[in-house]
């Protein structure tokens, strides 16, 4: 049965809960153990997936198709473990489980409350898989005090008190802001943060606070008596040059220590931590820079691109040289030359996104890459600008587009080189859409088996001809312009099992320049870089050689 750590937050939001919980998640991978970890958000939408990237950040997707919030991410990143539909649930989805309850008559004709029913159905949804790892790590989104988390702590309270004695322990992140008028940390909003959390019945065992400055012993002495936890049970979190030192960060904190103290687990097993010193090391000791522009729709949110940046990331680790990324607005080439703009760079990425707006400025992005022969990588949307802008310029089909972007009925500007999905193969069965569905959740999402050309890049990058990768969209490039476009040398390199859908495009007479329909970003680790970034930051250095 698994032991588990609730990982709350007070204060202010954004104090690195996910960050906190995916190093600690590795820290206890280090010494032997196995972990899930999961998020618990309190918004009421049923999932991220129809926000939009300047709410929320990115929409993270999982193997089996769940659009989550970007903290499984970090999860991901930091363990290994591949999240699961039930490593994240909302607000949305504990009521609507709850209501469609009610509508069967699950309760009897019972009144329905939020205690117990909706916490029931928390408790439920925590509960899953709890003998499978050793460790479960739970993060409440939000923070303390907010009414939307309210039936949360009240459900991970009630599920503590269920349990037997030391099966649970809580660890709350808080702010010790520094006041430089009087050359201070401040532990007051700590001391409230707990006080708040303590009044609806929970008592932290671990307290990590946030700071810009080393915590003295006085203060932290002052800190572990008024919110009653033990001295060497105050963590300190500093800010890092790169989330990846987290993990040797919070060790030399005592952070893994602590977690194992409160469960009474003595002796403890000695961490391995060779794995994070040799990432460290690779962050830290280049031997180059590289710099790419990701020419987005989304740029005024980095977080809207989170997976995308720390697989650049990656990519830079596997080759020893530092990623500098700049975001360059697609709009803007919708009526300038983008030369101005993407000349220096080594290499030109373009990511996924909906909707017209920021298209033609992305279609010219990747005419700027492949005529300059610089390395070009297209993320879903990317990909379709990339077809599309061969179609036009080498393949003669002058009004080439998007069906995503002929709007009115009846009036068709574009040729649909990418058309709407409407029918794939999942499995075993045919998934059906059509466009007036509901937009939540009814993409191709999850993951997919492509079959790659032998001989090709990708299947060079990849090692294999097999791949196994994450989708999320509605539309599709339309095969049947395939022969059109092979024969001005746009290679469909990747495609599914049945032969029906492009995966990945690529141009063989150029130094590197990849379309992919899916998302590579969302498998890439720093500990394991996915091969097209590896390739892709290795063609940009390469490039920064020859500029």
């Amino acid at each position: 049965m698994a032991r588990y750590i609730f990982i709350t937050g007070g204060v202010v939001s954004s104090l690195g809960k996910g960050l906190a919980s995916a190093a600690l998640g590795a820290l206890l991978q280090a010494r032997g153990y196995t972990v899930r970890l999961r998020k618990l958000d309190p918004y009421l939408n049923v999932d991220p997936g129809t926000m939009s990237p300047f709410e929320h950040g990115e929409v993270f997707v999982t193997d089996d198709g769940a659009e989550t919030d970007l903290d499984l991410g970090h999860y991901e990143r930091f363990t290994g473990v591949a999240a699961r539909k039930t490593d994240s649930v909302s607000s949305g989805r504990i009521y609507s489980n709850v209501l469609e309850k009610e509508r069967r008559g699950d309760y009897l004709g019972k009144t329905i409350q939020v205690i117990p029913h909706v916490t029931n159905e928390i408790k439920d949804f925590l509960a899953i898989g709890d003998t499978e790892v050793d460790f479960m790590l739970c993060e409440i989104g939000g923070t303390v005090g907010d009414i939307e988390g309210l039936p949360f702590f009240e459900a991970i309270r009630q599920f503590s008190h269920d349990k037997p004695r030391g099966q649970c322990i809580f660890m709350h992140l808080t702010l010790l802001p520094y006041l430089a008028a009087s050359g201070e940390l401040k532990t007051k909003p700590t001391q409230h943060s707990v006080k708040e959390l303590q009044s609806i019945g929970i008592a932290p065992d671990i307290l990590v606070c946030r700071s810009e400055h080393p915590i003295p012993e006085k203060e932290r002495e002052k800190i572990a008596l008024f919110c009653n936890v033990r001295k060497e049970h105050v963590v300190a979190a500093y800010d890092l040059k790169s989330i990846y030192e987290a993990p040797l960060a919070y060790h030399r904190e005592g952070l893994d220590q602590a977690v194992l103290d409160a469960f009474s687990i003595s002796p403890a097993p000695r961490p391995d931590l060779t794995v994070w010193e040799d990432v460290v090391d690779r962050i830290t000791n280049v031997d180059g820079e590289v710099n790419i522009a990701i020419v987005g729709k989304y740029v005024q949110l980095e977080d809207a691109y989170k997976s995308i940046k720390e697989a650049l990331t990656h990519g830079g680790m596997a080759n020893r040289v530092k990623v500098n990324v700049q975001w360059v607005d697609a709009e803007i080439f919708d009526t300038e030359d983008p030369a101005p703009y993407l000349e220096g760079f080594h290499a030109i990425l373009v990511p996924g996104g909906f909707g017209e707006r920021g298209t033609e400025g992305k279609i010219r992005a990747a005419e700027f890459a492949r005529t300059r022969k610089i390395p070009y990588l297209g993320i879903c949307l990317g990909m379709q600008m990339a077809v599309i802008e061969a179609a036009r310029n080498l393949a003669g089909v002058s009004t080439a587009g998007s069906e995503e972007f002929d709007h009115e009925a009846g009036k068709k500007r574009f040729e649909p080189v990418v058309y709407h999905l409407k029918e794939w193969v999942q499995g075993n069965y045919t998934v059906k859409r059509s466009t007036g569905d509901d937009k939540g959740g009814t993409m191709r999402l999850g993951a997919y088996d492509a079959v790659l050309k032998t001989g090709s890049r990708a299947a060079e990058a990849y090692g294999t001809t097999a791949i196994e990768e994450r989708h999320r969209h509605r539309y599709e490039v339309d095969i049947k312009y395939r022969d059109a476009l092979e024969g001005k040398g746009l290679i469909f390199s990747g495609m599914s099992p049945d032969g029906r859908l492009p995966e990945i495009v690529e141009i063989a007479d150029h130094p590197w320049y990849i379309g992919v329909q899916f998302h590579p970003e969302l498998k890439s680790k720093p500990f394991a870089p996915h091969p097209l970034f590896r390739d892709f930051v290795r063609a940009a250095k390469d490039n920064s050689r020859l500029v």
